[in-house]
Parts: structure tokens; C-alpha cells; sequence
């Protein structure tokens, strides 16, 4: 079984930077951004990326559905390896951010796709894949299809599974409903429009990537960041996770008044301290 631990903070968690003057500058919002880059892919969309050259392990960022790679946690990302000297790589899914195509075309596998791409073709190494709600689900998948390439996980507000928990929650009627009308008006507070329009086949899709029913064989170091407040996807998805994963090596941290995209000053810090000692313990391991 997985050892986990709980953290509740309401502050920052107390670990020490070995660049302690890292973090000042890194939430000034002053950065040097790297300069975005394409990747051509046959018979696939063009993949926008910035890469940011440096040591090993490098860090790669997989953010949220319908979110892109210059949200404020994948900028501070980018700073921070910087002020280490480690390699860093940010990038758009399929249809999102500068990436090309349309967002309703592609699905988890296609994105899933993506990343597998980013880990072949676009990093030396193996990587600190850091997953921001929807790309807490991929990094997960990403493990289990890449174990060479993944040397450790951090989730912030991990959505495995979620698109397809949150359909077999709704009542019977509105199922039958989505199902007879072919989509589903997904509710969010993120867009104007107040919902995300996914389709019948995303969802039967994303059925296929589902990886809470059982035992998760990921054996190497996985930390899992969730706020208690976070009215999109439950705390308890991270305590899942952390329960049916392999790794002996699991912390799950639960903050307080944290909510679903952890942007907050505070939420930020823990972030950079979390990859930060997994950066030391990996090179002391090394």
C-alpha cells in the first residue's frame, strides 16, 4: 500500500530552498519568457511549446482542460527551473492555447497523445511531469504508458476520471437527455458562457482513460496538492489517487482555504517548494 500523509496547511509548507532568492522574483510577475516554439507532427496538428534548456530531472508542465501554457503556475514553473538551472518544457494540447486545431475535435486520448509526444520527442530524460487538474489525469496516464521517462508526479487539483465521474453522477432523466441530444452543457465557472459543450463521443472516449477502478502502477514519487475548497473537483479524487497508486513514496497535501486552480501567491510557493525537494531527493538519489 502507499504511504500517505496529510498535510492541512494554511500556510506554506516548511521545506528549504536551496535557492531560497529564487522565489522574490519569481512572484513579481518580472520574467524573461522563452521564446514559443511548433512541433510538426505527419497527419497530426502543429504542438506550440517553450523550452527551457538546463539539467536533469527537467519538468514538464500539463495543464488543465480548456487552459493553456501561460497560466500563471506554468510561468512561475518556468522562473523557478530557471533559478535551479533545470530544464523546464510548457506546452498546448491539441485544438487549445497556440497549438493547432479546435478544442471540440480532439479528446483525452488525443491529448494524451500529445504528451507522450513531449516526452519522446521534445525532452531528454526522465522528467518531474507536473499536472494541473485535467493534466493531473494525464500525467497519470503519461506514467503508466512512459515509466522510463517520468521520474516523479506532482498533481495540483488532480482530475482523474472526472469528465466520466461527473456524467454517472447526474440523474438518470438528464443522462437520457444528453444522451437523446448528443451533448452535454458540462457547468464551469471558467468561460463566459458558463458551460463547456462536450460531446456524447468525448465522453464515451475518456471512458476508455479511466484509472480509478483499480490498483495504479506507478511506482515512483508522487506528490497530490488539493484545496479543500475546490467546488470543481473533489478533494477526495487526490486521496484516490493516492490510495491506488503503487509508490511507496505519496504525500497528499490539503490546503485549507485552497481552491480549484491553486493560483494564489501562497498556492504558488508550495508548488515551487514541492518540485524543489523532489529535485533534491532525486539528484541525492542519483
Amino acid at each position: 500500500m502507499a504511504s500517505v500523509v496529510f498535510r492541512h496547511c494554511s500556510n506554506v509548507l516548511k521545506i528549504s530552498l536551496r535557492k531560497s532568492t529564487a522565489l522574490p522574483h519569481i512572484l513579481t510577475g518580472v520574467r524573461h519568457k522563452t521564446t514559443i516554439q511548433y512541433a510538426t507532427r505527419a497527419d497530426l496538428p502543429k504542438l506550440a511549446y517553450r523550452k527551457l534548456k538546463g539539467k536533469s530531472p527537467g519538468v514538464v508542465f500539463l495543464p488543465g482542460f480548456a487552459s493553456h501554457m501561460g497560466g500563471q503556475k506554468a510561468e512561475a514553473l518556468e522562473e523557478f527551473c530557471k533559478s535551479l538551472g533545470h530544464s523546464c518544457l510548457r506546452f498546448d494540447y491539441s485544438g487549445c492555447g497556440s497549438s493547432e486545431g479546435e478544442l471540440t475535435n480532439y479528446t483525452i486520448g488525443a491529448w494524451k497523445k500529445d504528451v507522450l509526444y513531449v516526452l519522446d520527442e521534445l525532452v531528454e530524460g526522465p522528467q518531474i511531469l507536473v499536472g494541473s487538474s485535467m493534466g493531473g489525469w494525464l500525467m497519470l496516464l503519461a506514467a503508466l504508458a512512459r515509466p522510463e521517462k517520468t521520474a516523479a508526479l506532482v498533481g495540483i487539483s488532480t482530475a482523474a476520471d472526472h469528465f466520466v465521474t461527473a456524467f454517472n453522477a447526474l440523474p438518470i432523466e438528464t443522462k437520457k437527455e444528453i444522451e437523446e441530444q448528443g451533448f452535454w452543457k458540462f457547468p464551469t465557472k471558467h468561460n463566459e458562457e458558463g458551460f463547456y459543450t462536450l460531446s456524447l463521443d468525448f465522453l464515451k472516449e475518456a471512458e476508455n482513460h479511466c484509472i480509478l477502478h483499480s490498483p495504479i502502477p506507478v511506482s515512483c514519487p508522487v506528490r497530490l496538492v488539493h484545496g479543500l475548497k475546490d467546488s470543481d473537483v473533489p478533494w477526495h479524487v487526490s486521496m484516490q489517487v493516492a490510495e491506488r497508486v503503487l509508490s511507496n513514496d505519496v504525500d497528499v497535501v490539503l490546503r485549507k482555504h485552497g481552491q480549484h486552480r491553486m493560483s494564489e501567491k501562497e498556492d504558488i510557493k508550495l508548488m515551487v517548494y514541492t518540485i524543489d525537494d523532489l529535485i533534491d531527493k532525486l539528484t541525492t538519489l542519483g
